[in-house]
């Protein structure tokens, strides 16, 4: 078993596919193929029969009907038997040995604003068919739905004509695992359409925000080094589909150390979320996924160095995010204190080499970069369910907002406020932060009253509360928060506004002078 005489190739995907055919046709083996995988193999010189030749049947209906045939089928999913063999003689049809399928573009049309009809006849009937085929056979068959396995697909033949039960069953499991997202993609599809019983059937239909039908899909990375306690066991799933930039696509260039834990990941992914805010150099701590230190300026390294600074206590042991690449420079400084892990678009080698040498520093490239409004979905596990919403994208409202106070911002507490603003879209609520035009100078986060995170923000800030700029993730319920700023020495103060003591709230600022800006939108993080 897993010897290969026959093959039938039919991709959507043609990369690669040329090389692939001619390999294999010179290791003997026969290619049956279909319409525009045909003609690719035929123009790259590889002999084909075409699957209408093998089945004596017609492609029907535009190509809609070519595979679906007891000679196909019959096939891929003939056992290695006696009486198998025998009815397949008696429908005409001779064992295929390999698939190689991948399917119609579903997920790539639907993304690109498609219309409908297009979306629907993107929708494979016989690729998913002959994948699920020749992947339920596969003690017999191989299966291969990914170029990328091309290759090995090739070293096992021309080493012995034939595939291994492990590799065929690995293939298989990908396969399933392959038409599983695929028709997950097309329910969630369908059933985010409004249903317009009156419309014609070839309309444009509406669709809703959230369909009537999750499916996600999700491949293994990892095993974590532990989850959020060393008792509990983890590990690290990629989205299908999952952005270049994002986190699940960054690659690892430490020099070994030890495994990433559970809460490592949800650290990095919170610190490259806030570092992205960022237009210029910048760079952002984050302990137990609040954002300690941050702080930008005309260098990474000294932006990295303002960062630490702005909370050293907290840095140590903390998660580095930056969103330049690494110079030695910036290098140098990170090496001085203990750093669990550097997440940036890219390292230099010199930067490289200096890290390298600190024994479990781990170092992350995402090499592409997401911007700071990139939209997706976030989602948290409840018990037995999941809560979804829109990723929170926004951060631009400080310099849309309404003075609410007398005194008028100055252009250094307009950046100051803006700055704050958007570091505390990213500290757990109620959020607090205290900050200058380029740094923050003191974070309150995740307590359970907001005039508590005032304080904590004033004790971390200390003298450098003198001026700041505070920034509050949602409104002030009372008064007692602003007051508790004001006599830290905040100077400007942005909110969302909209509690029913807000007259109070702006007496407040007014009797000391300050000045408050409304931003009409909260950012609230749990």
């Amino acid at each position: 078993m897993g010897r290969v005489q026959r093959a039938l190739i039919s991709v959507s995907d043609k990369s690669g596919i040329g090389n692939l055919g001619r390999a294999l046709a010179e290791l003997g083996v026969e290619i049956l193929s279909t319409g525009g995988t045909a003609r690719a193999l035929r123009d790259e010189g590889v002999p084909v029969i075409d699957v209408s030749v093998y089945t004596e049947s017609p492609e029907v209906m535009d190509g809609r009907v070519k595979t679906l045939h007891p000679r196909i089928h019959g096939g891929i999913l003939m056992r290695d038997m006696v009486s198998d063999r025998t009815q397949l003689g008696e429908l005409g049809g001779s064992p295929i040995d390999l698939v190689v399928v991948n399917l119609y573009p579903f997920e790539a049309t639907l993304a690109r604003g498609a219309d409908h009809a297009t979306i629907v006849e993107n929708i494979d009937i016989g690729g998913p068919s002959m994948v699920r085929s020749a992947a339920k056979n596969h003690a017999r068959v191989t299966v291969v739905t990914d170029p990328e396995d091309y290759p090995a697909l090739l070293e096992a033949l021309r080493a012995g004509g034939e595939t291994s039960l492990a590799f065929r069953k690995r293939l298989a499991t990908k396969a399933f695992a392959h038409t599983a997202a695929y028709d997950g993609a097309i329910a969630g599809y369908l059933s985010s359409l409004v249903d317009d019983d009156e419309g014609p059937v070839d309309a444009q239909p509406e669709r809703m925000e959230f369909p009537g039908n999750l499916h996600l899909a999700f491949e293994k990375a990892y095993d974590c080094r532990y989850g959020e306690n060393p008792h509990q066991a983890a590990a690290f799933y990629i989205e299908r589909g999952a952005p270049a930039g994002s986190l699940s696509r960054a690659r690892s260039v430490g020099a070994g150390g030890k495994q990433l834990s559970f809460n490592n990941l949800v650290d990095l992914d919170a610190a490259l979320d806030c570092v992205r805010e960022f237009e210029g150099p910048a760079a952002v701590v984050v302990k137990h996924t609040n954002a300690c230190g941050v702080a930008r300026a005309e260098t990474l390294a000294e932006a990295y160095r303002r960062a630490r600074e702005a909370d050293s206590q907290s840095a140590f042991g903390g998660i580095v995010a930056l969103n330049r690449e690494v110079d030695l420079e910036t290098a140098e400084l990170v090496a001085e204190t203990f750093i669990e892990c550097v997440v940036a678009p890219a390292f230099t080698e010199d930067a490289l080499g200096r890290l390298r040498r600190k024994k479990n520093l781990r170092l992350l490239a995402t090499d592409a970069w997401l911007e700071a409004g990139h939209a997706g979905l976030h989602f948290k596990r409840l018990s037995g369910g999941l809560v979804v919403q829109q990723r929170d994208a926004c951060a631009d409202e400080v310099r849309a907002g309404r003075v609410v106070t007398k005194r008028q911002p100055t252009d250094d507490e307009w950046s100051a406020m803006d700055f704050a603003w958007r570091v505390a879209k990213h500290v757990k609520s109620n959020a607090i932060v205290f900050a200058h035009p380029d740094v923050t100078v003191g974070v309150g986060a995740g307590q359970m009253a907001r005039v508590v995170a005032v304080e904590l923000a004033a004790k971390k800030a200390g003298p450098l509360a003198d001026g700041a700029a505070m920034a509050s993730d949602a409104f002030f319920p009372f008064a007692d928060g602003l007051e508790a700023a004001a006599e830290a020495g905040v100077r400007a103060v942005a909110q969302p506004g909209g509690s029913k003591r807000d007259a109070e709230v702006v007496a407040a600022a007014d009797a000391a002078g300050l000045t408050m800006v409304f931003t009409g939108a909260r950012h609230f993080r749990h």
